[in-house]
């Protein structure tokens, strides 16, 4: 039973897809989009401004979500998931947060599909819970050294311009960023302003890029599988990050597109979804 008020809100009708609430904690209401049935997959999103689950993963969930039960939800901070009054924000609370959701939905242990930040909570998790996690595939994983493409990223205008400057670092096909990507971004973001809450989510983010980086020595240890994936021309997280956790994780293969960058899943959407399914196939991963 939700206690907790739910949003009059509805995901715009481009990015099709439902939206779905559950209550994580007191007062605070997880938003997600859950689609198909089988092995649990978690899908966690990157960090940039006005960044929801569906504005990640709309294309990629209605294919992925035919091999298994794909959750995407909005972390605390994000999107319209409701905060509890006093939530901190920060690499472990995020993670905290999608143990919640999983508790909440029942689900003992599941795969993690992350972008950027979303990629570094994946890890910690892996860290912090190993004995909840399947498996996990990355793309530009998070919480490498800050360049000057991510500190921009960090730190956009908040215009619609500003919007459109940010989201064209991820891309190397600008076509890509169309106008109505932008007003639906930008409509995000003001909600992210209004609630006061934007800065204090990127202030958490990169104080725990210094204090908090992966534990490449626990990474060693890990047995699960592991997919890796990079743009070649990302210029948010550079591919050595890639390629400095693949020397490290035992179990970890890698995918590598070329003419891309930040934003594998939307700019490579058909590759990237069929490098998944295979992939995820290949390791049990059925309805």
């Amino acid at each position: 039973m939700i206690t907790t008020a739910i949003p009059s809100y509805i995901t715009d009708s481009f990015f099709g897809l439902e939206d779905k609430w559950i209550e994580t904690a007191p007062g605070e209401l997880t938003h997600y989009h859950e689609l198909g049935e089988g092995t649990p997959i978690l899908f966690l999103h990157g960090s940039g401004t006005g960044v929801t689950a569906a504005a990640n993963w709309w294309l990629n969930l209605p294919t992925i979500s035919g091999h298994g039960r794909c959750i995407a939800i909005d972390s605390i901070g994000y999107g319209q998931t409701v905060v509890a009054e006093g939530t901190e924000y920060g690499i472990k609370e995020w993670v905290r947060h999608a143990i919640r959701v999983l508790d909440s939905l029942g689900i003992e242990k599941t795969w993690i599909v992350g972008n950027s930040l979303g990629g570094w909570l994946a890890f910690q998790f892996a860290i912090d819970f190993p004995e909840r996690l399947l498996g996990i595939v990355s793309m530009g994983t998070g919480g490498a050294t800050l360049t000057g493409a991510l500190a921009g990223h960090a730190n956009p205008t908040l215009t619609e311009e500003g919007i459109r400057k940010t989201l064209e670092l991820f891309v190397v096909d600008k076509s890509l960023v169309t106008d109505e990507l932008v007003a639906l971004r930008y409509q995000a973001a003001l909600n992210d302003t209004a609630s006061d809450r934007l800065a204090d989510v990127v202030a958490a983010r990169d104080r725990d890029r210094h204090a908090l980086p992966l534990d490449f020595d626990v990474l060693a240890e890990l047995t699960i599988p592991v997919l890796l994936i990079h743009g070649t021309q990302d210029v948010v997280i550079p591919i050595s990050r890639t390629w400095d956790l693949l020397n490290v994780i035992p179990h970890a293969d890698t995918h590598i597109f070329s003419q891309c960058g930040h934003w594998s899943q939307v700019e490579r959407a058909d590759d990237f979804n069929a490098v998944i399914t295979q992939y995820l196939a290949s390791h049990g991963v059925s309805r």
